[in-house]
């Protein structure tokens, strides 16, 4: 690949990094990347398959077929495609730089890509239900006023007329407002994730799979990554070299632990969610729901009571 494919390469990854958009993690491309690698398998070349895709109806393909046709190098085109492509695109990259299976290298990125959308799809389901009872919960003040008028309490016209009423209004609305935020804040929080755990360790694998060295295949990853391996990498090539062994594996294996622990913390974020809940919970919706439910039917006796007085 050129020099120019490379730097065009790398905007492609890193711009969307650069916007602050959160890498998709979904796993829908795994499926896709895995038809590629049967049929490259299949005997069929690179540019045909793609075209085979395409012809079958998927939109990621045409989309690729298309930059290709206009001289986009095959790489940058998959990258293009943002999310989980981008971690393709870069395989592709290494794997055509290297001279390592293209197939096998596409095979091991799917793997990757199907475990982190499963880990990704257990934290939603895990999150479902703490932060659905947090928008049921979310309503109650509001909720707390319709109790007042059916109860044949005066409560809106204390709302928009009363000092008082007009101060647990906006107090009220302030706080609801609020807690929407925080709640907000928390399940985005929870959700968060970190592009596909291990991706680093599987491209270096795939590096040396192809013949190359430690260094080369590490900097042939940061040239389609745009960034530098992690720690965590580091650590396993450290004892790839003092053992003796073939770093391959250690890789390998590293990501896949990689990802196991991922999926571990995404279970802890959703059960440690429930209890976070209850802080804007007791902090905003609780006191919300007594300035605009129970504050108004309170000054609406008084107001009755003084009147009759």
């Amino acid at each position: 690949m050129t020099a120019r494919a490379s730097a065009s390469l790398r905007t492609a990854r890193s711009g969307r990094w650069r916007r602050g958009r959160p890498v998709g993690v979904d796993g829908a491309a795994a499926e896709v990347v895995l038809q590629l690698a049967v049929l490259l398998q299949a005997g069929i070349a690179p540019g045909r398959a793609w075209q085979h895709l395409a012809d079958s109806g998927d939109e990621t393909a045409r989309a690729v077929v298309a930059d290709v046709t206009r001289g986009v190098a095959l790489p940058v085109a998959v990258a293009a495609r943002g999310d989980d492509w981008r971690e393709v695109g870069a395989a592709w990259h290494v794997a055509s730089t290297v001279g390592a299976p293209l197939a096998l290298s596409l095979r091991s990125i799917a793997a990757a890509l199907r475990d982190a959308g499963e880990a990704a799809d257990e934290v939603r389901v895990a999150l479902a239900e703490p932060a659905g009872t947090a928008r049921l919960m979310s309503w109650l003040p509001l909720v707390a006023v319709g109790l007042g008028i059916a109860l044949g309490f005066d409560t809106l016209r204390v709302l928009m007329t009363n000092p008082i009423g007009i101060g647990c209004l906006i107090g009220g609305v302030c706080l609801i407002f609020a807690a929407h935020r925080w709640t907000r804040a928390l399940v985005v929080t929870a959700r968060r994730s970190s592009g596909v755990p291990g991706i680093d360790a599987e491209l270096v694998a795939i590096g040396l799979s192809g013949g190359a060295s430690i260094d080369r295949a590490r900097s042939i990853v940061a040239t389609a990554t745009g960034r530098e391996p992690d720690g965590a990498m580091e650590t396993v090539l450290t004892l790839s070299r003092t053992a003796g062994v073939p770093a391959v594996e250690l890789l390998r294996a590293s990501a896949t632990l990689s990802r196991h622990r991922a999926r571990t913390d995404g279970r802890l974020r959703a059960a440690a969610l429930s209890s976070r809940l209850l802080l804007p919970l007791g902090v905003c919706t609780l006191p919300a729901f007594l300035l605009l439910g129970v504050a108004p039917m309170l000054l609406s006796v008084l107001s009755s009571t003084s009147l009759s007085l």
